[in-house]
């Protein structure tokens, strides 16, 4: 898998329902347009997609990181677009764990599952990536979502993954749930 290009998105909430948030909410999305080598044909052993995720999440997990380290991370989320003459079956490849270790690597662990978004799409495709606590995907204040836009991509032999980390949950979040002080205690999960 040979990465084309790699894409930034930074987006940082300042205001939220015409009140200023605590601090600003930062989210970052690090997507890898790349060549998909089970394009065009079925393959049985994606191994080549699954292995494949580990050294392209590195690179772009480590860049989403260094956006994030005077912030911290708090939620993230995967994704993967996969062009047309890939399967969805090729983007969830290169979305299991061991995609998923390189992105818990990146920002120093993360205990949680991590939510993921996997579709067909061509250039310019829009995905919507899920946020979930790093730790504790039950805490409903950072059940979340970044929209990224992924120009030139991924062309039909192509995949783009893309990674996402976030500062903190919603602003003014108010609905209730569990919450970061009865799930995580200072000792970790309870």
């Amino acid at each position: 898998m040979k990465i084309r290009k790699i894409i930034t998105v930074l987006e940082d909430t300042l205001r939220e329902e015409n009140r200023e948030v605590r601090a600003p909410l930062r989210k970052v999305a690090v997507t890898a347009i790349c060549s998909n080598p089970c394009s065009g044909k079925y393959v049985e052993d994606l191994s080549v997609l699954v292995d494949g995720s580990e050294l392209i999440g590195k690179q772009i997990c480590g860049i989403a990181a260094q956006h994030m380290s005077s912030f911290g991370v708090s939620s993230y989320g995967k994704g993967a677009v996969v062009g047309f003459n890939g399967s969805i079956e090729h983007a969830e490849a290169v979305l299991t764990t061991v995609f998923g270790d390189t992105m818990r690597a990146a920002i120093g662990g993360g205990k949680a599952w991590i939510c993921h978004m996997a579709k067909r799409g061509g250039p310019n495709s829009t995905i919507d990536i899920p946020l979930g606590h790093k730790d504790a995907l039950t805490i409903r204040s950072h059940y979340d979502a970044m929209t990224v836009t992924i120009p030139d991509g991924p062309l039909a032999d192509e995949i783009a993954i893309t990674c996402v980390f976030s500062s903190a949950g919603r602003p003014n979040h108010r609905i209730g749930g569990h919450s970061l002080e009865n799930i995580i205690g200072e000792d970790g999960l309870r």
